[in-house]
């Protein structure tokens, strides 16, 4: 199986989840420190596309990975899913044809291969649905098939404070030793596994 394939199936994750969002919950507080469900979700969205530009050569466009706006009255599911497709299609393409993708958010100045890319976004894509379910006090499970990569693409984030620091994407490594798998990923980003709304 591709990693584009895996990786469509970790945006299945968020598929019921966003259609699950009602008015009421857009306020709602997440894992992400300061972030509220709408904000939350601009950002999934404002990277799948910055992902999808990337994965086309065109990562260094000013504002690829710009948070989405979504004013009240959006059709969160359409939105979530017309951006999820479209970064399935480039990603496939992309892993096929064996590019590299332009990643300023994550290093200036650099390639990744795709594959590499790829991995990083689900990653993401996969921490982002733990916090939606959070927020909405539902439950997540990550599939067997989704732990290896997440795991692998999560011991690259660097430990350092240009990383982790206030404000930027990831909080510092929590410590602890827990039973799953799933739950030492959370710790290495900086999340706690047993963070509820």
């Amino acid at each position: 199986m591709t990693l584009a394939t895996l990786h469509s199936r970790a945006l299945a994750l968020l598929t019921p989840l966003v259609a699950a969002v009602r008015p009421e919950d857009l306020n709602r507080p997440t894992p992400c420190a300061e972030w509220h469900v709408r904000r939350l979700l601009e950002h999934v969205i404002g990277q799948q596309d910055g992902f999808a530009e990337a994965a086309y050569g065109r990562g260094d466009a000013p504002g690829a990975f710009d948070d989405r706006p979504l004013p009240p009255g959006t059709d969160l599911s359409a939105a979530y899913l017309h951006s999820a497709k479209a970064l399935t299609a480039a990603f496939t393409e992309a892993e096929t044809q064996s590019r590299t993708l332009a990643l300023p958010e994550i290093l200036p100045g650099h390639a990744f291969p795709a594959t590499q890319a790829i991995g990083f976004h689900l990653l993401d894509t996969v921490v982002h649905g733990w916090d939606l379910a959070r927020a909405l006090g539902r439950p997540f499970d990550c599939p067997e098939e989704l732990l290896a990569p997440t795991r692998q693409a999560a011991t690259f984030v660097p430990a350092d404070e240009a990383y982790r620091a206030p404000g930027r994407a990831f909080a510092p490594v929590l410590p602890g030793a827990p039973p799953g798998d799933f739950d030492k990923v959370l710790l290495l980003l900086g999340r706690d596994p047993a963070w509820q709304a």
